[in-house]
């Protein structure tokens, strides 16, 4: 190849190469200043939730005062539930039952949990494309999709509020490339304070059964923590969490591990069966959530995401008791 050539072809590489820098870079910006909006911004609003054709009706009043967040909310489909989150804990009111479940921890809001978040190498397995502006609500919207490279994750159709990065609706796209899951505001306000006495239930619980979970061990990810590991897993995936912890309302501890590629994860539970409970076997789907039960060595190995079931059932498959293991 003659020198001209060459330089030709460094010269047009060197233009192919830029777009998919400048991608990477505006899909970071995009994604971490909607994660912070979502966590950071005052809002009240009502939004849907559709999984399966199924249509849930929820009003969300997102609070942040003195840099903690405090959350309520409330299902409008009837049953009465409602769900407070505050910096320590989560407390779900179930009126149609007369129970109250309380998880002693730090967990994300709906809408944070649907959002998908940026982390180094998502774009091995990931490929960011800006798609056209659009108005939601009477609000400007940036609008983008995040697809997947392969078929072990889903991708994401997302639209944002130019002004503030507010989420407005998010699409979880299916390896067929159709919306299996969807959340979007109806209604949304954003104002500069919310009154305190808007994040106080408005159920009397003093005669519902509570049930209080204990956490009974935690740690950093470590494959010693609980004693089991996953031997096969997706590109991309890793071990972000392994805990033993007991849920609330249960008689027994429950191993629980995480794996996440920085966008998708997939929770794998394992425990022992009780005397005459029924160990589940083979594969379930809800929307866009996949599970895979199995038993190995006598336990009950249930993996579940918002991922193919593919990828559920190989690292289910592929979870065994090392040197280490607990019980």
């Amino acid at each position: 190849m003659s020198q001209a050539r060459l330089f030709l072809f460094a010269f047009f590489l060197s233009l192919s190469a830029a777009p998919a820098l400048g991608a990477e870079t505006e899909a970071r910006e995009l994604l971490q200043r909607m994660d912070q909006a979502v966590e950071s911004l005052n809002y009240e609003g009502t939004f849907v939730h559709i999984v399966d054709g199924r249509v849930e009706t929820m009003n969300v009043v997102h609070r942040v005062q003195d840099g903690k967040v405090t959350e309520r909310l409330v299902s409008l489909d009837g049953s009465g539930r409602e769900i407070i989150r505050d910096e320590d804990q989560v407390t779900c009111i179930l009126a149609d039952q007369q129970s109250v479940l309380v998880e002693q921890r730090k967990a994300d809001s709906p809408l944070r949990s649907a959002l998908p978040r940026y982390s180094e190498g998502l774009f091995d397995h990931y490929e960011f494309v800006r798609l056209r502006d659009a108005t939601r609500l009477g609000r400007k919207a940036i609008s983008f999709e995040i697809r997947p490279r392969d078929k072990y994750r889903y991708g994401y159709r997302l639209w944002m509020d130019r002004d503030t990065g507010m989420l407005l609706k998010a699409q979880l796209i299916d390896i067929y490339r159709k919306v299996a899951e969807q959340l979007m505001f109806v209604s949304i306000n954003l104002p500069d304070t919310i009154p305190a006495e808007m994040l106080k239930p408005t159920i009397s619980t003093d005669d519902f059964t509570w049930y209080v979970q204990e956490q009974r061990n935690q740690a950093e990810p470590s494959p010693s923590v609980t004693g089991w590991v996953a031997g096969n897993l997706p590109p991309g995936f890793e071990l972000t969490a392994n805990m033993v912890e007991r849920m609330a309302g249960a008689a027994e501890a429950t191993d629980h591990l995480v794996y996440s590629d920085g966008m998708a994860s997939v929770s794998v539970f394992i425990e022992e069966p009780g005397q005459g409970s029924e160990q589940l076997s083979g594969e379930t789907r809800i929307g866009a959530a996949s599970a895979y039960s199995t038993m190995v060595d006598g336990f009950q190995v249930t993996a579940m995401g918002e991922v193919p079931p593919v990828t559920t059932q190989m690292i289910a498959r592929s979870i065994s008791a090392g040197a280490g293991q607990s019980r």
